[in-house]
């Protein structure tokens, strides 16, 4: 095993477990080589000593939940959905119902047309049934699942090559200094608050992150930013702009604020909140198709809220 990666040697000795299932352990500090937390990339060296604690089995997968869902492809192999704000992806701690995965297994898997066209993949484990990637809670916009786990796997890779063409639109809080620009900051765990990510180099969590960004317009104390994540970080757009002191409008997070009421910008003092969550939206995805190889592009329009903020602050200024 000398020279081989920790990942590799851990799927080989424990071919129970799926691969992401493993990355996600070693992502968690699961993995120690030589008394240290190890990264999936490190090679071993002779007389390596690697302790691997196994974590608990994740629970059984979501039940499948009749909702909603504006699906802006379906095949046999894959299906895209737009995605609303506030809707959890799959289930975690605290978020067991309502999320993508029980509405997915609803629509591709239940439904009596499904048992023609396939079910979802199962490659990501039992409590992510097609799910390839995933956006925040509280991002809406274009997402891609997998119905077997052949596609599941070319899908995949293309995010992890990072060939997948990614573009969000934000609504910041502030203004970017520049026009366009890259933003090369590593990013790793809040050294205190765990369920934040903050720019942090030298950290056994961090990661190189790339996000490039255009603005489209400029307001008074906001933009309309166009953004490009170059990699895939958790967080990632959110601690960036938030890095250049713009950052995401109403990101309760990042921002300091959770919601943005009209007086904010000008509007009527006495009027209903317009936007109670981050303004962030994946508004395109380019994809190679896991069967043709085709190049595919899928839009999702803004959503009602950040359309509102627009109206309001391109009225006000």
């Amino acid at each position: 095993m000398v020279g081989v990666r920790v990942d590799q040697v851990l799927s080989q000795r424990f071919s129970q477990f799926s691969r992401s299932y493993l990355a996600r352990a070693i992502e968690k500090g699961a993995v120690r080589v030589d008394g240290i937390a190890a990264k999936a990339s490190l090679k071993l060296k002779l007389g390596s000593t690697v302790c691997f604690t196994v974590p608990q089995p994740p629970p059984r997968g979501p039940e499948a939940e009749e909702m909603p869902l504006d699906f802006l492809h379906v095949d046999d192999v894959m299906a895209v959905v737009n995605k609303p704000p506030g809707m959890v992806v799959h289930p975690a701690k605290g978020n067991w119902k309502g999320t993508l995965a029980g509405g997915l297994k609803w629509h591709l898997e239940r439904r009596q047309e499904a048992a023609e066209a396939g079910g979802l993949s199962q490659a990501g484990g039992p409590t992510r049934p097609g799910i390839v990637h995933r956006l925040d809670r509280d991002t809406s916009g274009v997402i891609v699942v997998a119905r077997n786990d052949a596609a599941h796997q070319v899908l995949a890779k293309q995010f992890e090559y990072r060939t997948v063409a990614k573009t969000y639109l934000a609504i910041t809080q502030g203004q970017p200094e520049f026009d366009r620009d890259e933003i090369n900051l590593p990013i790793g765990i809040h050294p205190y608050q765990r369920e934040k990510m903050a720019i942090r180099g030298g950290h056994s969590t961090s990661r190189e992150a790339v996000t490039r960004f255009e603005v489209l317009e400029r307001f008074r104390g906001a933009a309309l930013v166009q953004v490009q994540p170059k990699t895939g970080r958790t967080h990632q757009i959110r601690v960036h702009l938030a890095a250049i002191g713009s950052p995401v409008l109403a990101d309760a997070l990042y921002s300091g604020r959770s919601q943005i009421e009209p007086r904010l910008f000008g509007g009527p003092r006495d009027a209903e909140p317009i936007l109670t969550r981050q303004a962030l939206h994946a508004a395109s995805l380019a994809i190679d198709h896991p069967s043709s190889g085709e190049r595919l592009t899928f839009t999702a329009p803004l959503p009602a809220d950040m359309e509102a903020v627009l109206a309001l602050v391109r009225t006000t200024q």
